[in-house]
């Protein structure tokens, strides 16, 4: 009998994978770069045809005037906020309570900008126009994420957004669009990114979490918006002498997953049905409206854990490294659907959550 390993190493050794794009090492930059020619020119601090043609193409896809590429989202939308709240005078945006700038970003748009933000709807559910409409505070912006990942990548409603969008057009309110997973919504939404963008004055996508990419971001809207956007970008330290690294992977992956996000999408909803019909697990959403959805055990992280690290080790089949506790007897982890599922053989599936079962059934008549 194997020596039961951590969780992590577990899900280090499996052969396969349900999640992602496959091991994350510097094989993505050699495949990305297996077809490029070595006299391409290199971009300079922000010029030249790589990087320009790409901020093309984005801003193209996204339906809006102009873009720049960015090397992190992070710096992206706090520079996007920043752009907003001098236009209007008001150093307030209004967010989702867990938003990735007031949880991830160490307070970086308050230290950075003196930017005061409202906090709009509970933690448990996503942003709906009633939210907006009762704020009492005046905002210079609203920022929107779709999905809102820390509460398993749920979405309000497309009409939703509609309303939305006409009510913060009618109050000059500016609407940014977190959109780190834009992509990723579409198939739900039965929409063009161009479609869903429209909605919004500014929009940010990244390249390295659904598309898989090394790095990066794109942060597209008017032309007015983007040269000041630039401007701030150099401010930061954005301008590196050359980003097409980034930009060639980004571009890459891009073009080799786009059309993949419904598959993507169908394999979620059929994953999460596998994690539901055990005891004690659910989903959240139970039905994904993307590729991303969180996994909920009613059991204890430190139980949870020995369960999928010997189950892992037993099937070979990597489910997760990770687990967070969500209360004394509650845990759970999250999971986005990439390549990876397409390579596991379907009755290694069924195997391995029949086996996933048996063991919840036995770690639930132990406690």
């Amino acid at each position: 009998m194997k020596e039961t390993v951590s969780l992590k190493e577990a899900f280090r050794n499996c052969s396969y994978r349900l999640g992602g794009h496959g091991k994350y090492n510097v094989g993505a930059l050699k495949e990305a770069f297996q077809d490029i020619e070595g006299t391409l020119e290199s971009d300079i601090y922000g010029k030249g045809k790589v990087i320009e043609d790409f901020q093309d193409k984005m801003a193209a896809l996204l339906g809006k005037e102009a873009a720049v590429f960015f090397p992190s989202g992070t710096m992206a939308q706090q520079i996007a906020l920043r752009i907003w709240c001098d236009e209007k005078g008001i150093k307030k945006v209004a967010y989702h309570p867990l938003s990735h700038l007031e949880i991830h970003e160490q307070d970086g748009l308050k230290k950075l900008h003196s930017i005061e933000t409202v906090l709009l709807a509970d933690k448990t559910r996503v942003i709906e126009i009633e939210d907006i409409v009762s704020m009492e505070e005046e905002v210079s912006s609203v920022l929107l994420e779709l999905p809102q990942r820390e509460i398993g990548g749920q979405l309000p409603s497309f009409e939703t957004l509609e309303k939305i969008s006409a009510f913060c057009q009618e109050k000059k309110i500016r609407l940014h669009l977190d959109g780190a997973r834009l992509l990723e919504v579409l198939p739900y939404y039965g929409k063009s990114a161009a479609e869903v963008c429209t909605l919004f004055d500014s929009v940010y996508m990244s390249f390295y979490k659904g598309i898989g990419g090394i790095a990066g971001a794109i942060l597209a809207g008017s032309e007015s918006f983007i040269e000041e956007s630039k401007v701030w970008k150099r401010r930061y330290g954005g301008d590196l002498i050359s980003l097409y690294p980034y930009i060639i992977s980004s571009d890459y992956y891009y073009n080799q997953r786009y059309e993949k996000m419904p598959l993507y999408y169908e394999q979620a909803k059929v994953l999460a049905g596998h994690f539901n019909s055990c005891e004690h697990i659910s989903t959240l959403p139970e039905v994904p409206v993307s590729n991303m959805f969180h996994v909920y055990f009613q059991l204890p992280a430190e139980q949870t854990e020995k369960v999928l690290a010997e189950l892992q080790q037993e099937t070979g089949i990597g489910i997760t490294s990770y687990l967070n506790s969500s209360g004394e007897n509650a845990c759970y982890f999250e999971i986005s659907l990439g390549d990876s599922f397409e390579d596991v053989p379907k009755e290694k599936v069924t195997e391995t959550f029949g086996i996933l079962k048996e063991k919840m059934k036995t770690a639930t008549l132990s406690q």
